[in-house]
Parts: structure tokens; C-alpha cells; sequence
């Protein structure tokens, strides 16, 4: 066993307090949504009017609402949504061409 004590007294230095200010480097999330959606609806506006064929409207509306999907969960969402808003809109398109064409082909088998 051991009979050895020795007793410590604590000393405790002032209470030290401080503040802390918050600084906030980034835009608020809600002024990002804002420009975002002012992006999108744009982009997609300008390539609405673009298109000749009216069965693209959904497609395309559709290729918009993907393309911001996948944009919003990366770290610069204004970036990059424009380049894969022109990819999805580039394969809605030749979606509907293919769909255009199998139809066509379709109805050419059916008649004879």
C-alpha cells in the first residue's frame, strides 16, 4: 500500500472570456438559390425558343431540371450547371430524334 500523501492545492488563474464574431465568407445559400434559379431559367428559356419541334418543350424542361439536380450537389453549382445542361439538352434531343425515327420505321413495317 501506499502510505505516502501529499496533498496539492489547485490555483486557478481569472477567468479568461473572450467573443466571438462571426464572419461569413460565402454568399448566403439563398442568394445562391436565387442567382441559380435566374441561371436556369434563362438557359432554359433561351433554349426553348431555340427549338423548332414543340414535343421537345418536356424533354428539355426535364434535361433543365436534371442538370441542376446533379449541379447543385457539387461545390460551384453556378459553374457547372451550364455545361451539363447543355449536355442533357444535347441528349434530349437526340432522344427525341431516335424516338422520331424508331416511329417512322414502325409505321413503314405496319403498312406493308
Amino acid at each position: 500500500m501506499n502510505n505516502n500523501r501529499t496533498t496539492v492545492t489547485a490555483r486557478f488563474a481569472p477567468e479568461t472570456r473572450f467573443t466571438l464574431t462571426t464572419a461569413t465568407n460565402a454568399p448566403f445559400r439563398t442568394n445562391l438559390e436565387t442567382e441559380f434559379e435566374r441561371l436556369k431559367n434563362r438557359l432554359l428559356a433561351e433554349t426553348l425558343d431555340e427549338a423548332e419541334q414543340p414535343e421537345l418543350n418536356a424533354p428539355l424542361r426535364r434535361a433543365a431540371n436534371d442538370a441542376a439536380a446533379l449541379a447543385w450537389v457539387t461545390r460551384y453549382p453556378l459553374l457547372v450547371f451550364p455545361a451539363l445542361f447543355e449536355e442533357k439538352t444535347v441528349a434530349a434531343v437526340q432522344q427525341i430524334a431516335r424516338q422520331a425515327r424508331i416511329y417512322a420505321n414502325s409505321r413503314e413495317i405496319i403498312a406493308a
